[in-house]
């Protein structure tokens, strides 16, 4: 058993440092009493790896622009390194969504849906026009009318199969999740007074259909799940 030579404890155990003082243990350990966390620290040591990453490329990217003088062509006016910056702390977020205990799969998959598409939105707003084959196409145009809902609707089939394989109670979540990201677009832009682009009317039937799949195999579960979470 170790001993600390300034507190005068025994500290049983595999501790190098005394608990109290925080000074080096004198004496032979014993073998340890609780097991090592070794998943754990292998996952700390891949998120130090990425974030050191992450800050390395940041820095470099804003170096590049404002320091070198770096620029994209056809987009010299356009700052682009903040705009890297700004998609290396959305990852940053993501990667600690994945990571946090008690988020539903879900939510990880929505909130990844939300990020990418709302980055994608802010990024092709800037670098918009570009020249294909001679002609003048719109990246803004193309994300918000066909890519935009494409993935929502991904989003949607996913959640529905996350749905038919949850245990854990969790399905209503899943059907406010497909309903807004389904719904609430549309009426956005209806009301806007716009025609709405096909993406999103395929859209908002899939989200319906969807629902209607789940309540039809999981009709129980949602009315319980229901009843528990507003104390019906």
């Amino acid at each position: 058993m170790r001993k600390c030579p300034y507190c005068k404890i025994e500290v049983g155990g595999d501790l190098v440092k005394c608990p109290i003082c925080q000074s080096k243990l004198m004496g032979e350990p014993e073998k340890a009493y609780f097991p090592k966390p070794v998943n754990q620290q292998r996952r700390s040591n891949f998120y130090k790896i990425q974030i050191f990453v992450v800050w390395v490329i940041a820095i470099l990217g804003l170096s590049a622009e404002y320091l070198l003088g770096i620029k994209i062509p056809t987009f010299e006016t356009i700052h682009w390194s903040p705009i890297l910056v700004l998609w290396l702390a959305a990852f940053e977020f993501l990667i600690m969504r994945q990571f946090k205990p008690g988020t539903g799969h879900a939510r990880k998959v929505t909130s990844v849906v939300f990020v990418i598409l709302i980055l994608l939105i802010f990024t092709t707003y800037f670098f918009d026009i570009v020249k294909i084959k001679g002609n003048e196409v719109s990246l803004f145009e193309i994300t918000t009318d066909w890519i935009a809902p494409t993935v929502i609707v991904g989003s949607i089939i996913a959640n529905f199969v996350l749905v038919l394989i949850d245990k854990k109670g969790n399905t209503m979540s899943y059907l406010l999740t497909n309903l807004l990201v389904g719904i609430v677009p549309y009426i956005i832009i209806h009301f806007q007074g716009k025609s709405t682009p096909l993406g999103w009317i395929i859209c908002l039937v899939l989200s319906v259909i969807f629902f209607i799949g789940v309540v039809t195999f999981k009709g129980r579960t949602v009315l319980n799940e229901i009843q528990r979470r507003f104390n019906l």
